[in-house]
C-alpha cells in the first residue's frame, strides 16, 4: 500500500484541509498507517496533480486562507483498483525485536526497560482507541453499529488497532518477565 491510498481512503469521509487530514492521520489512521504531516501535505500535492483529488481555496477572515481537498471520480477509481489488487502479507519490522533476539548475548536490562516502556505506551493507545470506538458508535452497541453505523470501515480498522496494541502489550510484558527471570531476577508479580 502506498501513502496515496491511505490519504484517498481518509478523504472519502469528508473534505479536509491538509492540516485536518494530518490530524486525522494522527487520530484515526495512525493505528494502521503512520505518516508525518509533511508527508501528508506532499502526497496531497501529488494527488491533486494526478487528478485524484481536487482542492478549493477557502477564504478566512482572521486566519490565513486554507485549501480543502476531496476525492475525485478518478481517485475513487484508484481506490477501487487498489481494493481488488492482491493483498501482500503483513510483515513486522521492529528494532525492539532485534534487541530481544540479541538479549541472550548482549544483556537484557536495557531491553527489559524498553519492553516495559512499550507496554505502557500500548496501554495509552488501548485507552485512546477504546475512547475512539465509543465515540464512533455513540449510544449503539458494537453489534448495532457494525450492522448499521455510518463508518463500519473506520470502526473495523480501529478494532484491529486495538487488538494489535493489546497483543503487543501482552507480549512485551511476557518477554520482559522471561528476560528478567533468565537474568536471575523476579517477575513483576513477585516484585
Amino acid at each position: 500500500m502506498a501513502l496515496r491510498h491511505a490519504v484517498l481512503a481518509a478523504l472519502l469521509d469528508d473534505e479536509y484541509s491538509g492540516y485536518e487530514l494530518a490530524k486525522e492521520f494522527g487520530v484515526g489512521v495512525a493505528n494502521f498507517w503512520h505518516a508525518l504531516p509533511q508527508q501528508v501535505y506532499a502526497e496531497l500535492g501529488k494527488l491533486e496533480k494526478a487528478g485524484l483529488v481536487t482542492g478549493r481555496e477557502v477564504v478566512q477572515e482572521s486566519r490565513p486562507n486554507k485549501r480543502l481537498f476531496k476525492v475525485t471520480g478518478a481517485g475513487r477509481a484508484e481506490l477501487e483498483a487498489f481494493a481488488v489488487a492482491e493483498v501482500k502479507s503483513s510483515v513486522i519490522r521492529d528494532d525492539l525485536l532485534v534487541k530481544v533476539q540479541a538479549s541472550d548475548s548482549i544483556g537484557a536490562a536495557a531491553v527489559i526497560a524498553q519492553l516495559e516502556e512499550r507496554a505502557v505506551a500500548a496501554d495509552r493507545k488501548i485507552e485512546f482507541l477504546g475512547k475512539l470506538l465509543r465515540n464512533l458508535r455513540g449510544r449503539s452497541t458494537e453489534e448495532e453499529y457494525l450492522r448499521t453505523g455510518p463508518r463500519a470501515g473506520a470502526y473495523l480498522t480501529c478494532l484491529r488497532g486495538l487488538a494489535f496494541e493489546q497483543g503487543h502489550r501482552d507480549w512485551c510484558l511476557r518477554a520482559a518477565s522471561v528476560l528478567r527471570l533468565r537474568e536471575g531476577g523476579t517477575t513483576r508479580a513477585e516484585d
